[in-house]
């Protein structure tokens, strides 16, 4: 089978896409505005296999206007300018062009910003796929010309539909048995993902004509890694990941980084939690720690999977060694308390901004000792009801 299982069932039209039904049904914004061709700029945002493709896909096959798609990966600024080119004549032309751009997250910012007044000004209709929240991941100009669709894992009886749609065109070549329970099996183990769930199955029809739980089961733990980007086994590694550096062992450390990378992780996400670790763990023992989680983010924004993988070991095995020290986030969390359970205290008088005459004249910044010039041991700086208080 040359073409894959995803592709070759692939639906062209709403009323053969399984899932995602607050999304598509027939009274929802976003099936409207297919069914009339009438499609804004829309960020897809969603995990994997959850069927952002498969709609753009379907608006491709309905759409009355030029509809191009690349990928954020390997397509760069001068595919893009060549797209943006066509656009514009197609504009002059009273055509639209539609641009699917998959995994947009990839896209760095000078790349989003060239899209930016395109997409303004309508010479280009964009739909952005991403896994990641497009609140991090897409610049904020971008984002606030779009509209956000929501996809959510498929349910395990949308996995099944979708599973037996496959087999209905697999069964039309080869003799293939395969038991509810089965079906079953692979729509929960397939973690919403219906990408896995076919390619699973395909794996399966490749090995053997009656598949049976046994062989789902074998197949998935030799083709999968057991690690779900959006689900419970992520947040277990992630937290793997962070204990492991908490108790200074970087030798798990990086193993868990490596489960995660192989698993298909972004590594922005990875960048992002070394980043807070930093404070949150190391924090005032090594201030040094922050400085080298920030530029790590900065190196794998810049470059990437492969590249960036030895700056995140880098980073890994550092923060695993580094002297640890929480004060920093203990103190915000029990100034937080405070916070909320006080509400807001009013600033001292002493310590107020007095840019009006009237606010002069009413104390505000009225013997205020200034640090610089003046002994201020005496001064205090917090509300008059937390006087006193110590947070470190």
């Amino acid at each position: 089978m040359l073409t894959p299982l995803s592709d070759l069932i692939r639906p062209i039209t709403l009323a053969d896409f399984f899932g995602q039904k607050k999304l598509v049904e027939k009274k929802s914004y976003l099936f409207h505005a297919i069914e009339s061709d009438n499609i804004p700029s829309m960020i897809l945002w969603g995990p994997p296999g959850s069927g952002k493709t498969t709609l753009a896909h379907i608006i491709a096959t309905t759409t009355k206007s030029e509809f191009l798609k690349i990928s954020a990966v390997s397509s760069g600024k001068k595919r893009l300018l060549e797209i943006i080119a066509n656009a514009d004549k197609n504009k002059r032309q009273n055509k639209k062009t539609i641009l699917f751009i998959d995994e947009i997250h990839r896209w760095n910012k000078a790349q989003q910003d060239t899209l930016l007044p395109y997409v303004e000004n309508g010479t280009i209709i964009l739909i952005g796929a991403t896994t990641e929240n497009p609140s991090f991941e897409v610049n904020s100009a971008l984002i606030s010309r779009t509209r956000i669709f929501v996809l959510e894992k498929l349910a395990p009886d949308d996995l099944e539909k979708i599973i037996k749609r496959a087999l209905e065109k697999i069964k039309s070549g080869k003799k293939i048995k395969i038991a509810s329970d089965a079906i079953k099996l692979l729509a929960n183990l397939s973690n919403g993902d219906a990408r896995m769930a076919l390619n699973t199955l395909e794996a399966c029809v490749n090995q053997e004509e009656s598949i049976t739980t046994e062989i789902i089961r074998e197949v998935l733990q030799k083709s999968h890694l057991l690690y779900d980007k959006s689900g419970e086994e992520h947040y277990n590694i992630i937290s793997a990941l962070h204990k492991s550096m908490r108790g200074g062992d970087p030798n798990a450390s990086v193993y868990w980084l490596a489960r995660m990378i192989e698993g298909g992780e972004d590594p922005l996400y990875i960048a992002r939690r070394l980043v807070r670790f930093a404070s949150e763990d190391i924090g005032l023992a090594n201030n040094t720690a922050l400085l080298l989680a920030n530029a790590t983010f900065d190196a794998c924004h810049k470059l990437g999977f492969p590249e960036c993988n030895v700056h995140l070991a880098q980073c890994v095995i550092y923060l695993a060694k580094s002297k640890k020290d929480t004060t920093a986030y203990s103190a915000y969390g029990k100034a937080k308390k405070d916070v909320e359970k006080l509400g807001n205290l009013p600033v001292p008088l002493h310590l107020r901004n007095a840019p009006t005459k009237l606010m002069k004249e009413l104390g505000y910044g009225k013997d205020y000792k200034y640090t610089p010039l003046e002994d201020s041991a005496e001064q205090d700086y917090l509300p008059e009801e937390l006087k006193n208080s110590n947070y470190l």
